[in-house]
């Protein structure tokens, strides 16, 4: 066997990357191609500069501190200019390895369990005029008020164990601090990016709605749609069928939007008129106590659907579903997979850089939420792979022990070797080392993608 080749054979046992090799597993490299990441005549390789975003975000470093402690680094221009560049399609990209990751836990997929996709939005606070698509009035339900900052709508996918990160927008209201004629970059009103820019100012439930409509088209299957009360309308709800999904939503009690056929019109009546009547079901979530039944009504624009009234201690909570088939403890258990969206903004903030984004570029702000949502995605493959799934925060800590410590422990061997090079003798004697040393190096740097000083 020759030297390079006997030193890769022994060095795959060692060196083994988690991240590097889901990603050649899901062909980010033709992902990135689609996606138009196509390198110029001249630069860096967009997989490479990807691959130190990921790695960025997964052992918490700023890029000012990357490029200080990694031989490997490039420098801080690369960066900035890979964040604001117009060409690339972050979406695409989002996407497509989005579904390459599915695809890899389908065969964990149990019988019959089921597959949902959530819509939600939320706020990152923003304090800054200048940043491109932040508002200055934004409703925050955390905070119970309006607050400055970036509204983002996005789309996940979960199954009973995985939560994956599907698509998102960032919608702007009339209190928008800038104009998009305003901003810094200047683009083709055909370009993906001026396009990006624009669908902002369309309503939520439009941008929910549409990627939706995307994630179906691109290939994710799913077997409800979970909202909450703001998308909750009639009208969305029939637009989701017409694209093919059944939703499974909480209602608002609001006796103009739920305006049913029959004597009993609306919420409030039909649940006055029929919880005396109906056989209760009792259950219990956590410490709090809930009584329940379910009824079959007709709507004067949706046509019959299912309604669930759900009654605690405190308050009335009504859900409807378009699939007629589900019983009433099914509305409850599927809708109960909406908590998992609401639990990976809460990770993506702690772990993988959300709302960190430090730029005031409307793409820059898109590629840096863009690149927090892939990692979450790629660790949260890793995690489910393993068999045996962790809490994400758990995981995350892991892998980045794991790879500071790859890194570390490879500059130290290489520094080692080449103390030894320079001993006279032993240099005379074995001739190969130097060869070992470069070969090394390379191999190291091709399954880390960079190396660590401290």
């Amino acid at each position: 066997m020759e030297l390079d080749k006997y030193i890769e054979s022994a060095l795959k046992g060692v060196l083994k990357n988690p991240i590097v090799s889901l990603l050649r597993e899901i062909g980010i490299a033709s992902i990135l191609k689609q996606s138009n990441f196509t390198k110029r005549s001249v630069g860096v390789a967009p997989y490479l500069i990807l691959l130190h975003f990921v790695y960025m975000l997964v052992i918490h470093k700023r890029q000012s501190a990357f490029i200080k402690q990694s031989d490997d680094a490039f420098g801080k221009d690369v960066y900035y200019r890979f964040l604001k560049q117009r060409r690339f399609n972050w979406r695409k990209l989002l996407q497509r390895s989005a579904l390459r990751l599915i695809e890899k836990i389908e065969p964990l997929h149990g019988v019959g369990e089921q597959r949902v996709l959530i819509i939600d939005d939320t706020v990152e606070p923003k304090c800054g005029k200048k940043i491109e698509g932040s508002c200055k009035y934004i409703w925050s339900n955390k905070e119970k008020r309006t607050v400055g900052g970036l509204n983002i709508v996005s789309l996940s996918y979960a199954d009973s164990h995985s939560t994956f990160q599907l698509d998102f927008a960032l919608r702007m209201n009339k209190s928008r601090y800038k104009a998009l004629e305003e901003y810094t970059q200047t683009l083709h009103h055909r370009s993906n990016a001026y396009q990006r820019r624009e669908e902002g100012l369309k309503g939520k439930n439009t941008l929910a709605l549409e990627m939706v409509e995307r994630a179906l088209n691109t290939g994710v299957m799913a077997d409800y749609l979970l909202v909450d009360s703001w998308y909750a309308k009639p009208e969305f709800i029939i637009k989701a069928k017409e694209i093919g999904i059944d939703t499974v939503a909480r209602l608002p009690n609001n006796p103009k939007l739920w305006h049913f056929k029959g004597k009993y019109k609306s919420l409030q009546a039909l649940y006055d008129h029929y919880h005396t009547i109906r056989h209760i079901k009792h259950g219990r979530y956590g410490k709090v106590q809930y009584r329940y039944f379910d009824m079959i009504a007709e709507h004067h624009s949706l046509g019959r659907v299912k309604l669930l009234f759900l009654h605690t201690s405190k308050k009335l909570l009504i859900f409807i579903s378009t699939d007629l088939s589900l019983s009433g403890k099914e509305i409850l258990d599927t809708y109960k997979k909406r908590w998992n969206i609401e639990q990976g903004y809460k990770d993506l903030r702690e772990h993988f850089g959300l709302g960190k984004e430090e730029n005031r570029l409307y793409e820059a702000i898109i590629a840096r939420i863009t690149l927090s949502m892939l990692t979450y995605d790629l660790v949260s493959t890793i995690n489910r792979l393993h068999h045996e799934p962790k809490t994400l925060g758990e995981l995350f800590r892991d892998l980045e022990c794991e790879l500071e410590a790859l890194a570390i422990s490879m500059q130290l061997f290489l520094e080692i070797l080449t103390k030894i090079s320079q001993v006279e003798n032993i240099v005379k004697e074995n001739k190969d080392i130097l060869q070992i040393i470069v070969l090394l190096r390379a191999y190291t740097q091709k399954e880390l993608g960079f190396m660590c000083e401290s």
